[in-house]
């Protein structure tokens, strides 16, 4: 039996990771993450539940990187904390992801193996394919699995444009070409499935780009995903025709640039950078700044550029700053605001909403999608890569072409997808069955500065409660012997104030809590644990009725 499991990445943006299994042999696609949701506060990033891998680490014989966006290889760092295995990808995904190991705590060396598209390797009985995919970063790859049950291929993040750079463009040939293998199974990309049609050009960004650096008198400030390297040489060669000195602000996006430079991804001479140090030695209409911030990030280049808190740039009258990247869903509000603040100090500024033409996606629309089940023909369809609402119509989309209902598994994170035998001896993809068969425990983790995994609900609510309602300490110190009050109770209060109308509450408060220690008697077993508890539920019930607030309440309660 072939089992297949997503453990991230279906019914959410982000936290993409699969596992692979035949036998007593597994390999990883992915290791991704996710940024936190509104009510996550204080969490850094979210990664998927790893359980399965722990239980299974015996059987894990490698892990496989389709491209090198943070949703992919976020979270192959914590993994390979855990998990002592060989990591698959290609030169700029490999780049990226040993930046990250050096900035990490993990002291023993990975096992690294580049690879190229059209490549092949061998992890015991799987064969697997790299096959190449255009996407918002370079390097991308799908993957053709060849099990012993059959082909299986799996998108990666896609989309299918014409493009003069050969090293961005999707092979669809040799897609067509497994097609005409046999595919047993495709796992396709459903990011985009509810916009029809086809994903616009990158040469039309780079006009629209090229034509509002051509309309602006003063500096040009564009904001964009760091990982976007054709981008990022669309946006440098414009800057040398229109005889601008390029400035590249953000540390991603430096160390990003740094790696595809290196790698030859990015090629432009040295004369045109300039040192964000030396801005004020020339003139605005020469100065073009590469930043990062376009997802609204508080502490991003952008966001201090904004705000006046950036130390060499401020933005300024005259300035234009354009946003080419699509909104992150969740990330909405927080870039509303950076734009709203841009406006404030007299910025012209350019987002999707006000030209459509100044970014493209990185993945697939319908007619592409479309194109790519027609191309493999597979026997079975499983969408991946998107929220729940996506993956439903990737998979309406998926019947409409033909497929029969019955084979086309609509998965969630923890789903075991089995493909199996039906009887006999294999003679073609027609007698193997596929079905989801159980599931297994999923889901995710949250990462909070160097804590993995120690916040959880409780603490997520008592930050929302702190945020919410605020905090009251009591303290007080307690004769052991005679049990009465030394000192206090003392109230100190975060996140409201006893003011002078409301004095009163400190005194009610106050009786409330020496009514409590009074009624536990001397000699009682664990007394300031009874008063403890005691207390906090009274004084909660207490400051509810009488200002509606449900502060959280921290007894400090010393015997001397």
């Amino acid at each position: 039996m072939l089992k297949i499991i997503p453990l991230g990445g279906l019914g959410e943006i982000g936290l993409n990771m699969m596992v692979v299994e035949y036998h007593d042999t597994i390999f990883i696609i992915d290791a991704g993450l996710m940024f936190p949701e509104d009510y996550m506060l204080g969490v850094d990033i979210v990664i998927p539940e790893m359980e399965y891998l722990r239980e299974n680490r015996e059987k894990i014989k490698g892990i496989v990187l389709t491209h090198a966006h943070e949703d992919h290889i976020g979270a192959v760092v914590y993994l390979l904390r855990d998990i002592s295995v060989p990591v698959y990808g290609t030169a700029f995904t490999l780049s990226m992801v040993q930046n990250k190991i050096k900035e990490s705590d993990i002291t023993q060396s990975v096992d690294f193996h580049q690879i190229s598209p059209g490549d092949h390797i061998s992890i015991e009985s799987f064969d697997i394919e790299f096959i190449r995919v255009s996407h918002s970063t370079v390097d991308g790859v799908g993957l053709a699995i060849r099990t012993p049950i059959g082909l299986v291929v799996h998108t990666g993040d896609f989309k299918i444009n014409h493009c003069v750079e050969e090293s961005n463009v999707t092979d669809i040939s040799r897609f067509a070409m497994l097609g005409e293998e046999g595919v047993l199974a495709l796992f396709s990309d459903s990011t985009n499935v509810e916009r029809e049609g086809y994903t616009d050009s990158d040469q039309k960004v780079g006009e629209a780009l090229a034509k509002i650096v051509s309309e602006s008198d003063g500096r040009v400030i564009i904001a964009l995903f760091a990982s976007n390297i054709f981008r990022i040489q669309q946006i440098v060669n414009i800057a040398i025709n229109t005889g601008r000195k390029v400035v590249f602000n953000g540390r991603s996006i430096e160390q990003t640039v740094a790696i595809a430079r290196e790698l030859g991804y990015l090629k432009f001479p040295d004369s045109i950078i300039l040192d964000v140090k030396r801005l004020k030695s020339h003139p605005d209409s020469r100065i073009m700044i590469v930043t990062t911030g376009s997802q609204g990030e508080p502490m991003s280049a952008l966001a201090r550029m904004a705000t006046g808190f950036h130390k060499q740039v401020n933005i300024k009258k005259g300035d234009s700053v354009i946003l080419s990247s699509k909104s992150i869903p969740g990330n909405e509000k927080a870039i509303s605001n950076i734009i709203n603040n841009l406006y404030r100090r007299g910025a012209r500024v350019v987002y999707d909403k006000i030209d459509s033409q100044v970014h493209v996606s990185g993945h697939a629309c319908q007619e592409e999608l479309k194109l790519m089940i027609n191309l493999t023909r597979p026997l079975y369809f499983i969408p991946i890569h998107g929220e729940y609402r996506h993956l439903v119509t990737h998979a309406r989309l998926a019947e409409k072409l033909g497929l029969p209902r019955d084979n086309v598994l609509l998965a969630e994170n923890g789903s075991i997808i089995t493909f199996e035998c039906a009887g006999g001896d294999i003679d073609g993809t027609e007698q193997v069955k596929g079905r989801i068969q159980g599931s297994v425990h999923t889901g995710r983790v949250l990462i909070d500065g160097k804590g993995i995994g120690d916040v959880g609900r409780s603490v997520l609510k008592e930050r929302r409660n702190l945020s919410e309602d605020g905090l009251v300490v009591v303290s007080m110190i307690i004769d052991e012997e005679t049990g009465i009050v030394l000192y206090g109770p003392e109230l100190i209060s975060k996140g409201f104030v006893f003011g002078a109308e409301t004095g009163y509450l400190v005194d009610d408060a106050q009786c409330v809590i020496l009514e409590i220690v009074e009624e536990i008697e001397v000699g009682s077993e664990s007394r300031v644990d009874q008063i403890r508890a005691r207390l906090q539920k009274a004084l909660k019930q207490y400051f509810f009725f009488t200002i509606r607030r449900r502060p959280v309440i921290v007894p400090i309660i010393i015997e001397v």
